[in-house]
């Protein structure tokens, strides 16, 4: 099942996520769950959230997934949004 993770960053966290950068990056490629995954970008060109499309068996392995991510446990997301996504191309 692939699911959308969408997470947008708490106002003015930016050094949250870049002092959580790299433990971030070594989870995603460890769990071996993540089909793509890049930062949000606001206006300015500054990461500002995530974007994750993971493969999963349901939206509870999804769900603990999230919780476990370096950046959630930093309290660096005001908010999470998991969508059951449907690949059409790619």
């Amino acid at each position: 099942m692939l699911i959308a993770l969408i997470a947008k960053d708490k106002a003015g966290a930016l050094q949250i996520r870049k002092d959580t950068r790299a433990d971030h990056l070594e989870y995603l490629k460890s769990t071996g769950v993540v089909q793509q995954a890049g930062p949000l970008l606001n206006d300015a060109g500054d990461m500002s959230g995530s974007l994750i499309v993971l493969d999963v068996e349901d939206l509870a392995f999804a769900q603990a997934w999230a919780d476990n991510d370096p950046y959630a446990k930093a309290g660096l997301f005001a908010s999470v949004e998991l969508i059951v996504w449907n690949r059409v191309i790619g």
